[in-house]
């Protein structure tokens, strides 16, 4: 649940909010380069909203702004009494100063997105698309504060490709990217999307299930085995799933607690024959 702190940052701020703020932004500065005169050029301040829409909104508003703040400066230009040598220079002026905003947003939504993409590359599995082993350690620590504070369950599940070693020898490392590809799809396409999904490393894969006691962690994980099975079947992949669930009905100290608890309780599975899953739980 997003607490207010984060919907009050500019990234998290709805189109409509900047588009608002930008036009008055442009309306206060068109204001100020009226009542100064013409003599002093405050074209670089028209900036100032064209960037901050072109970085925490759509490119399309950001192109808006940039017309909008060609325009102010224009009727600034000309309400200060402005008078030209020749003709149409005030339209060429503010042509120039429309490209060059036009540039400006360009760029910086291009860098936006560009910055993007790292931040998102930098947080999830390349192959697989689900969080990575460090993100997800970083969010599971919050979602531990949040059941420490309301007093929830939590549950986390572990999970081994069985006989991945055997795919890769045989049928090339090629088919064993595809095979875990098709894990995070199916991980992801059949849990929450308040639940956590990481590949660990490997053939390795957690969930982290947040608010679930023991019989929602069983039916959500029985869910997801049934639904890799399928998938492993109809790509005839000779593979199957060795799954941990643990259940805290009290969040523990953390993250590694949380995921140790589940890794012995899979391996146990491994031990025992592989190819299904092991619930527990306990206090903490």
């Amino acid at each position: 649940m997003p607490t207010d702190r984060m919907r009050s940052l500019p990234e998290n701020r709805s189109p409509a909010f900047w588009a608002v703020a930008g036009t008055a932004l442009v309306a206060a500065l068109g204001w100020v380069d009226y009542a100064t005169g013409f003599e002093i050029s405050l074209s670089l301040f028209y900036l100032i909203p064209v960037g901050l829409t072109a970085w925490y909104s759509a490119r399309p508003l950001a192109l808006v702004m940039c017309a909008l703040a060609a325009i102010a400066w224009l009727i600034a230009d000309v309400a200060s009494g402005h008078v030209y040598s020749m003709p149409g220079l005030h339209v060429w002026n503010m042509s120039i100063r429309l490209g060059f905003f036009i540039v400006v947003a360009l760029l910086l939504a291009e860098l936006r997105r560009a910055h993007a993409v790292e931040q998102r590359l930098a947080r999830t599995d390349f192959l697989t698309g689900l969080l990575n082993s460090r993100h997800f350690t970083e969010l599971a620590e919050r979602e531990l504060d949040r059941a420490r504070r309301y007093e929830q369950p939590v549950s986390v599940a572990f999970l081994d490709v069985d006989n991945f070693k055997d795919v890769n020898d045989r049928l090339g490392h090629a088919v064993g990217d595809e095979l875990l590809a098709a894990v995070g799809a199916e991980l992801m396409r059949t849990t929450r999307r308040t639940d956590l999904v990481a590949r660990l490393g490997g053939d390795e894969f957690a969930m982290l299930l947040p608010q679930a006691d023991d019989a929602a962690a069983r039916q959500a994980v029985v869910k997801v085995e049934l639904a890799l099975n399928q998938a492993m079947s109809a790509h005839e992949w000779p593979v199957t799933f060795s799954i941990g669930v643990m259940t805290f009905r009290q969040a523990p100290p953390s993250v590694t607690d949380l995921v140790i608890a589940a890794d012995h309780l899979m391996y146990s599975v491994k031990a025992a024959g592989k190819a299904r899953a092991a619930f527990a739980a306990r206090a903490h």
